[in-house]
């Protein structure tokens, strides 16, 4: 029988285990139940890989995540290691054949989400086979305290009850020890091996950097920049905007998040992996899977959701154990806005009830009716149509899910595409003789600028609201329009799958969930006001702040951070600043802005520094707003 080194080695080609790998691997061989806390890129999947190879029987992992089950598998399969995912694709033909093969096929690994398990027919198949391992993957999700409490977790534990003799290993890169217990508890997991790795990175430097000047920030940081970097931004907009800047200063930057198309996603990806474009500027969508060992540094414009968000983000950086940097810019109104956003996009259990009513309104639901049919829904028709806010009502329907009430798929992540594919003279040519395209033609060039050079992700919905006419309408005419070699039109379906799982009851169905859903909004607010008060802090060190966040009390100041830095007299004192500054202005005059850009001082030590300068007379300030020596 083969060592897990020599699994290791054959099928993933490395030398050696990293930290507590082999200790948990060894545990689960064991067959003791266990809960492995690993930060992001810890190898946590290796754990129930390697037990899975070594073991007489098929492991069942479960995952939030469909993309990430499909690279999991995918991954796996290249390896010649046979596993199957269960996905909401597979009819129930397909459904029967995988469990053939993971009964007699010696595939080794089930992959399916929590909502998979809740089907009676899935349990009944999972009884018949042999389980050797149960890994449940974000196992934070079971926990009402967690930053990402999912219902469908807590029937996790019927695993147990169908394959009492499995050994079940839960993993998790983010968890306080309140929710460390609640997995314990929620899993009903015997007297387990818990293995938690200090989230203490040596080479990563955490910075809060407060400024007004946002951009011209990041433009410094990014100049000093030797490798690969990763700018989060809190919308899909921002992506763009901030990937547009950069580039037009001279950067090679993609953009990511969750709009974007799976072609889309791909290419930006690979161009960041290749380093063709070495700067990605993402929404938090990024980030699933990512092993990039050159990232140097990850910048955050606007503060993150939570803590454990922030840890596993920046965790991203250094992954090659190489210096690398953490940072976060911001100001008072980005605080503010931040605040601001949450409450106006936290859906309430009053707003969830409007919803919910609306809902069984807008496809004529009688009290008391549970259709079997699934209806098409485009969240942005229904939001037009009773006046709803869109990511609040977002909100309120993804909340309606987790509580499962309603069944949702994505499609409205799928966008249409559209390019002209003839000059502009043709197609004003083709406007005289077709008169009654005019005003959706004319509307597209204003609206959508490059639409002759590349493709243009449009929305149907929004262009039939600007010319008062249907989204009907406007699909027609795209095509006439893709017929007759003007455009080229990609249409894409962006209505979702929407499935009633309850009978219509306007009050019981919200009132029982109400507990939960408030519960929820409190914790969330108290991980978003833990974010606030880090980036707020300027006097405890920053590693400090995140160690005792997840309980490592016992930890020293870092000496590499801002705040360490900052209370380092030796190294900042007023003197030093201002003899690089002397030096500096022995060269020639120079504004403020082209000093800070040259130092490693904060923007407010130099400015002091300049300030005291002009007072002792030591420099002068030029009728060019720049500073000269006396």
């Amino acid at each position: 029988m083969m060592s897990p080194l020599e699994i290791l080695k054959k099928y993933w080609n490395y030398s050696h285990f990293k930290q507590l790998q082999e200790e948990i691997i060894t545990a689960v061989l064991n067959g003791n139940d266990t809960v492995a806390l690993l930060p992001t890129g810890g190898g946590k999947s290796l754990c129930y890989q390697i037990p899975t190879l070594l073991s007489n029987g098929v492991c069942i992992v479960v995952s939030p995540l469909i993309a990430l089950i499909h690279d999991q598998v995918n991954a796996l399969t290249k390896k010649n290691i046979k596993a199957i995912s269960l996905t909401s694709q597979l009819h129930q033909e397909e459904v029967i054949i995988a469990f053939d093969n993971l009964q007699f096929g010696n595939y080794k690994f089930l992959y399916l989400s929590p909502e998979k398990l809740q089907s009676d027919f899935i349990q009944n198949k999972i009884k018949q086979l042999k389980v050797s391992i149960i890994a449940i993957d974000e196992a934070h999700c079971i926990s009402e305290w967690g930053h990402d409490f999912r219902p469908s977790y807590l029937t996790l534990r019927v695993l147990k009850e169908l394959q009492p003799k499995a050994t079940t290993i839960a993993l998790t890169a983010t968890a306080t020890k309140r929710v460390i217990k609640d997995i314990i508890q929620q899993l009903e997991l015997k007297t387990p091996s818990l293995f938690k790795q200090s989230f203490k990175r040596e080479n990563l430097i955490y910075q809060v950097i407060h400024t007004e000047a946002v951009n011209t920030k990041l433009l410094q940081i990014l100049n000093k920049l030797p490798s690969s970097a990763i700018v989060y931004t809190n919308s899909r907009k921002q992506t763009k905007e901030i990937s547009s800047f950069l580039n037009k200063n001279g950067f090679k930057s993609s953009f990511y998040h969750g709009g974007l198309s799976a072609t889309e996603k791909e290419i930006s990806f690979n161009n960041w992996m290749a380093n063709y474009t070495p700067i990605m500027v993402a929404t938090n969508a990024f980030g699933m899977g990512i092993d990039k060992p050159d990232v140097r540094v990850v910048v955050h414009l606007n503060i993150p959701n939570s803590i454990e968000n922030y840890i596993q983000e920046a965790g991203r950086a250094g992954r090659d154990g190489k210096i690398s940097d953490a940072i976060i810019i911001t100001n008072k109104p980005t605080i503010y806005e931040t605040i601001h956003k949450f409450k106006n996009s936290t859906a309430t259990v009053q707003y969830i009830k409007t919803v919910y009513q609306y809902l069984n309104q807008f496809y004529k639901i009688s009290i008391g009716e549970m259709p079997a049919e699934s209806f098409n829904f485009s969240l942005q028709e229904f939001c037009t149509t009773y006046k709803l806010d869109l990511l609040k009502t977002y909100n309120a329907i993804k909340s309606l899910e987790r509580e499962n009430i309603i069944l949702i798929d994505d499609n409205y992540t799928k966008k249409s595409t559209l390019k002209f594919i003839t000059n502009s003279n043709l197609v004003f040519s083709y406007l005289e003789k077709n008169p009654s395209k005019n005003g959706l033609v004319k509307l597209l060039l204003r609206s959508y600028g490059g639409i002759f050079d590349h493709y243009i992700i449009i929305n149907e919905f929004a262009l039939s609201k600007k010319l008062n006419t249907s989204k009907y309408e406007i699909k027609k005419q795209l095509k006439q329009l893709h017929q007759n070699n003007i455009v080229n039109y990609n249409y894409q379906n962006t209505n979702s799958k929407l499935t009633f799982l309850v009978a219509r009851d306007d009050q019981y169905t919200i009132n029982s969930i109400a507990k939960n859903i408030t519960q929820q909004n409190t914790v969330k607010h108290e991980k978003l006001q833990a974010a606030i008060a880090y980036v707020k802090n300027n006097t405890t060190c920053r590693n400090v702040q995140l160690l005792s966040y997840f309980g490592e009390t016992s930890q020293q100041p870092c000496e590499k951070c801002d705040v360490c830095i900052a209370n380092n007299k030796v190294t900042h004192t007023s003197k030093n600043i201002s003899e690089q500054i002397v030096q500096l202005l022995k060269e020639g005059t120079l504004s403020s802005q082209e000093i800070t850009d040259k130092l490693t001082f904060t923007d407010q030590e130099i400015l002091n520094t300049l300030k005291l300068l002009l007072e002792k007379n030591k420099i002068t300030l030029t009728s060019q707003n720049t500073f000269k020596l006396n």
